[in-house]
């Protein structure tokens, strides 16, 4: 099979699927201009030709201060601000503003996905009502890499504020995949930018600069400004040994902190640990092991879909055990096949084969790369756990590697498929098969030390992470003034001689519920919470118009409460209190059904909260008829 017959088994199987700012000025002190001192020419003259001398130095002297004045107006610079609207204090959905007078820039557009109350949700987007009401000042988004938590609300903004994206190779790649889905494709103009490369946006200049993390063709960012360099890391982490490309661009770094760099807005996620971040290319030699071990049993490996890097190693063991390689889960398919075409992955001819054509082969010839890692409820390896695969059935004997650490949040439902799998009779393997994409404490020190920022401004992470970053900033030697905790919707003003936050923008997340955007609030998550935990009670009645004579129920219908036929005693005190409450009504002649339904539910509340502890949500319906 040729290279072009590799790309083309994944291509068969892919699927497409405010306010206004007040800026803080740099204000600087006046010159004092003072008149000519013309009394020795006075002295000279006539009192007539001294007046006539005095008001003509009167003049030059006002329009030299009026001059003076122009120009130290013109010399005032206004400040720059800095505007997280997501990715701080919670993990995802990276996204800031860069501000100054006409100018912005916004790096990074992504999602996060949803907490355990969050019934239904299926991801969160930014709010981006402060871009949308400065839209004629917007001039792009530029993308520090290729994952979901930094791109993956581009689809859903880009509707509203339709300006260039500006980014690498492969995350441009990435991204326009997202963009067919979505029809956006022609609609969208995107420029790939190299490393070294520098692009001009309004006032700025933004240079893309060499890193490393778990994704190829990640960038940092030199934000030049009106009022000094910004650097923002993106997500990062110093490996001398990587899998693909070459090691992080140190020496650039070190040649723009010489400059003198404004801020440093760095990666946060692994404050907490100490020492450095382990190299990819460590993972090599578990995978060979493993492959090794278990050398007669079918491998199924679940990863990142969007960890190039780790999907080229395990494609590497593959080939060293002449094992044949499968690809399943739409996400990691797409990937693989951009990635193959970009070079960014090399599969040897003959290596990669249709899931269809696994039955042709033994289960030592094997090795399955999969999505589903971080417990995914519709994910492959979730389905395959659960029985619900259509094309892998999980087997005693099996060997299933979980390559990844789960995300915050995602824990419970990780450890829910590793025990589905154990049930079957896999063998699960997690220990020591995964490294992370992001920096710790000494690689975040060695990036102080290159760019010596007067400002620190940690970003990427829970509050606890912020806060030992800041911590490590202060070991750097920063002031701890200079050091600024922010959180989303924070607008920091930053001037050549001082910082601060000086106002707030809007900044909640979008609740996105399949194609709905935006229209599941707070009260609706309240209702669906309500219902998962305590159910439903319909009250139902029909009245009689004109005389509210109740002609039928009332009827109770419980959905999610209890059992009606293991508790009719309770069914039937609950009628009665309910039709106590219509009596009440119907003695006061109430003729406002709102207040009739209010007084229903008060009452029966209290019963059924009396009864049973519980606090259904009860519902009553009034027919007339």
């Amino acid at each position: 099979m040729k290279e072009k017959e590799t790309t083309a088994v994944l291509k068969n199987r892919r699927t497409i699927n405010v306010r206004k700012n007040r800026d803080a000025a740099d204000i600087g002190s006046e010159k004092n201009v003072s008149r000519r001192n013309s009394s020795r020419t006075i002295a000279k003259t006539s009192n007539k030709e001294a007046q006539a001398l005095l008001n003509k130095n009167d003049k030059k002297s006002q329009q030299t201060v009026r001059s003076n004045k122009k120009d130290q107006n013109t010399d005032k610079k206004s400040a720059l601000k800095i505007i997280p609207l997501g990715g701080l204090e919670k993990i995802g959905m990276n996204i800031t503003a860069i501000e100054y007078e006409d100018t912005i820039i916004v790096i990074d557009c992504g999602l996060s996905f949803p907490e355990d109350e969050m019934l239904g949700i299926d991801f969160i987007i930014p709010d981006v009502t402060y871009l949308k009401e400065n839209i004629e000042k917007v001039k792009g988004f530029v993308i520090t890499h290729g994952h979901e938590d930094h791109i993956g609300a581009l689809p859903y903004i880009l509707k509203d504020i339709n300006v260039p994206v500006y980014a690498t190779k492969l995350t441009t790649a990435i991204i326009e995949n997202k963009l067919k889905d979505h029809n956006l494709l022609k609609a969208t103009k995107r420029k790939v930018i190299k490393y070294g490369q520098s692009i001009n946006l309004g006032c700025f200049r933004i240079e893309f600069v060499r890193t490393n993390h778990s994704i190829a063709d990640a960038a940092a960012l030199a934000i030049f400004t009106p009022a000094g360099i910004i650097f923002h890391t993106g997500d990062f982490k110093i490996d001398y040994t990587p899998v693909f490309g070459e090691p992080i661009d140190l020496q650039r770094i070190g040649e723009i902190g010489k400059k003198g760099v404004l801020a440093l807005m760095c990666d946060s996620t692994n404050a907490e640990r100490s020492g450095y971040t382990m190299s990819e290319s460590t993972v090599g030699k578990t995978f060979d092991s493993i492959f090794a071990d278990y050398n007669k049993q079918r491998i199924i490996v679940a990863t990142f879909a969007s960890n190039v890097d780790r999907v080229q190693q395990i494609v590497n063991s593959a080939v060293k055990y002449g094992r044949k390689v499968v690809i399943e889960g739409r996400s990691m398919i797409n990937i693989v096949t951009t990635a193959s075409e970009l070079g960014y992955i090399n599969i040897p001819d003959g290596v990669l084969i249709d899931i269809e054509h696994m039955k042709n082969y033994t289960d030592d010839q094997l090795v399955l790369i999969t999505t589903g890692s971080q417990g995914e409820s519709m994910a492959a390896l979730s389905r395959m756990a659960a029985s619900i695969h259509r094309k892998v059935v999980i087997k005693p004997g099996d060997v299933v590697i979980l390559s990844s650490t789960p995300i915050p949040g995602n824990e419970k439902s990780v450890s829910r498929v590793i025990n589905e799998l154990s049930m079957k009779g896999a063998k699960v393997i997690y220990q020591d098969t995964h490294v992370s994409g992001h920096a710790c404490q000494e690689e975040i020190k060695l990036i102080y030390a290159l760019t010596k920022p007067k400002y620190a401004i940690p970003v990427h992470g829970e509050y606890r992470h912020l806060i030992r970053h800041a911590e490590v900033a202060q070991m750097m030697g920063l002031p701890k003034e200079n050091i600024f905790l922010l959180s989303s919707g924070d607008v920091l003003s930053i001037t050549e001689d001082s910082a601060a936050v000086t106002d707030e923008v809007t900044s909640q997340g979008i609740l996105v519920d399949g194609l709905g955007i935006g229209d599941v609030g707070n009260i609706v998550l309240r209702d669906r919470q309500m219902l998962s935990e305590n159910g439903l009670l319909i009250v139902v009645i029909s009245l009689e118009k004109g005389t509210n004579q109740i002609l039928a129920g009332p009827d109770i219908v419980s959905r999610g409460f209890v059992y009606v036929r293991e508790a009719e005693n309770l069914m039937e005190e609950a009628r009665e209190i309910v039709e106590k409450a219509l009596d009440k009504c119907l003695s006061k002649s109430y003729t406002d059904w709102n207040k009739i339904k209010t007084e229903i539910k008060d009452s029966l509340n209290d019963f059924i909260w009396k009864k049973t502890k519980r606090t259904p949500m009860i519902l009553p319906i009034i027919m007339e008829v």
